[in-house]
């Protein structure tokens, strides 16, 4: 059967994207040196562990969707999955295997227990699921690993709440748990964690908010999507409503898990970023 081996979280700044072709020359630089550091122990993990899949939690910023039309989720069905330019000068990387098969028996699952989910069979995807895939494989050595991207509205309001979320979470990793093929999988939660890019509050973080979420996402993770999607907007930013995917990430994961290595930085475009790395014990 199919196993979830673990969650892991990063932001997906559209910045970290320009800079991850140059993480070498830039471990140097005091603005990002504390933040591409934390990457060694994650990738180190993800190298020993040696993932068949990883599923993509992230939120489209317009390259697929727009305003006119926002699923409140949407997952990837296609063979491939390719990125564009979205102006941000973001190199294009190489296109991302999926896994359709996989991919239908988590639709049908999730859907058995009445989430509507938005298919896609032909699907584009942006920095929200490029950064991360970018950073946790170096070099963009990720080939070897099928992905499945699941998009969740973080732009439209209304937004879907932490506790849907959460409980869609769930719902994926009992669709991957009765999987009958054995497969490792991963399960990646992106985005966040407090910023506002806009508006009277724009360049607001709440440091001490997010070392909270990242300590009681561990083992707490129920009261955080207790959390109202008013509250959550409240304490972490406009933007910060992303942490809706990191919640459906740690939904996956089910039962007990061990944190492995947590990372905190903040000097990226007025935005916290977070990484974590969960092992699934159960």
């Amino acid at each position: 059967m199919a196993k979830i081996i673990g969650g892991l979280t990063t932001s997906h700044i559209p910045a970290i994207g320009g800079a991850v072709p140059q993480e070498d020359s830039l471990r140097g630089d005091p603005y990002w040196k504390s933040f591409f550091q934390g990457y060694d122990k994650a990738r180190q993990w993800l190298h020993a562990q040696n993932p068949d899949v990883a599923v993509v939690i992230y939120n489209d910023h317009g390259l697929n969707f727009f305003l006119d039309k926002m699923p409140a989720f949407a997952i990837g069905a296609a063979p491939e999955y390719r990125n564009a330019d979205e102006g941000w000068g973001i190199p294009t990387i190489p296109p991302f295997q999926g896994d359709p098969e996989l991919s239908w028996h988590i639709i049908n699952s999730v859907s058995a227990e009445d989430f509507d989910l938005t298919t896609c069979q032909e699907m584009l995807v942006d920095h929200g699921f490029t950064v991360p895939m970018s950073l946790f494989w170096k070099g963009n050595t990720y080939g070897n690993v099928k992905t499945i991207p699941v998009c969740i509205n973080t732009v439209q309001h209304p937004l879907p709440s932490p506790q849907r979320c959460y409980r869609l979470g769930q719902a994926i990793g009992r669709a991957i748990a009765s999987y009958p093929k054995d497969l490792k999988v991963v399960i990646l939660g992106t985005g966040g964690m407090s910023h506002q890019l806009d508006g009277e509050r724009a360049g607001f973080i709440n440091k001490s908010f997010d070392q909270m979420c990242m300590e009681k996402i561990v083992d707490q993770p129920e009261e955080l999507a207790n959390i109202s999607m008013h509250d959550l907007v409240k304490q972490a930013g406009a933007q910060g409503a992303e942490f809706i995917l990191w919640l459906t990430m740690r939904g996956a994961l089910q039962g007990k898990v061990k944190k492995i290595h947590s990372n905190y930085h903040v000097a990226i475009s007025n935005t916290a970023t977070g990484l974590l790395v969960l092992e699934n014990t159960t």
